[in-house]
C-alpha cells in the first residue's frame, strides 16, 4: 500500500512538472506579444512568471524523481524481504537434499539460488541508476534578460537592451508627434483651399 501510495505521489509531481512546462510556454508567448507591442514592463513580468514556471517544473521533477528513489528503495526491501524468505527455503531444500547427494537437485536448486541473487542485483541497479539521475540545477542572474532577447529573437524583433524606459518612451512620443504635425499640415492645406 505505501509502495503504492509513493508511486502515484511521483506520478503526481511529474504531471504537476508538466504542467508547469505549459506554463512556462504560454508566459513565453505573452512575452512575445509584449515585446511586439513594445511593452517591456509587462515582456519583464511575464519573462519573471516563464523563468518562476521553469523552476517550478524542475523542482517538482525533482521532487518526483526522489519520491521515485524512495519507492525503488522500498520495492528493494520488499523484493530482499522475499528473496530472503526463498532463500531460506532453499536452504532448507539444500539440506534434505546434500543428505541424499541428488546431483540434480544440487543442480537445480543452484540454478534457482543463482537466479534469485540476478533478480537483486538488477532491481539494485536500477535503484542506483534512478539515484545517480537526480541533479540540481542553479539559476543564473541574468536569465530573465537572456529570456527577454530569445523571444525578442523569435519575434524577429530587435531589443534594444541597453535603451533606459524613459528613451522608449520619447521615441514613441516622436512617433505621435510626428504623425500630429503632418494632420496640422494637411489641415492648413484645406484651409487654404477654401
Amino acid at each position: 500500500e505505501h509502495l503504492f501510495n509513493l508511486k502515484f505521489a511521483a506520478k503526481e509531481l511529474n504531471r504537476n512538472s508538466k504542467k508547469c512546462d505549459k506554463e512556462e510556454k504560454a508566459e513565453k508567448a505573452k512575452i512575445k506579444k509584449a515585446i511586439q507591442k513594445g511593452n517591456m514592463e509587462v515582456a519583464r513580468i511575464h519573462a519573471e512568471n516563464a523563468i518562476r514556471q521553469k523552476n517550478q517544473a524542475i523542482n517538482f521533477l525533482r521532487m518526483s524523481a526522489r519520491v521515485d528513489a524512495v519507492a525503488a528503495r522500498v520495492q528493494t526491501a520488499v523484493t530482499m524481504g522475499k528473496v530472503t524468505k526463498s532463500m531460506a527455503g532453499v536452504v532448507k531444500s539444500m539440506d534434505a537434499t546434500l543428505k541424499s547427494m541428488n546431483l540434480e537437485k544440487i543442480s537445480a536448486l543452484m540454478d534457482k539460488f543463482e537466479h534469485q541473487f540476478e533478480t537483486l542485483d538488477v532491481q539494485t541497479q536500477q535503484m542506483e541508476d534512478t539515484m545517480s539521475n537526480t541533479t540540481t540545477l542553479t539559476t543564473p542572474q541574468n536569465q530573465v534578460d537572456t529570456l527577454l532577447q530569445e523571444m525578442a529573437d523569435e519575434a524577429g524583433l530587435d531589443l534594444n537592451m541597453e535603451l533606459p524606459q524613459g528613451q522608449t518612451g520619447s521615441v514613441g512620443t516622436s512617433v505621435a508627434s510626428a504623425e500630429q504635425d503632418e494632420l496640422s499640415q494637411r489641415l492648413a492645406r484645406l484651409r487654404d483651399q477654401v
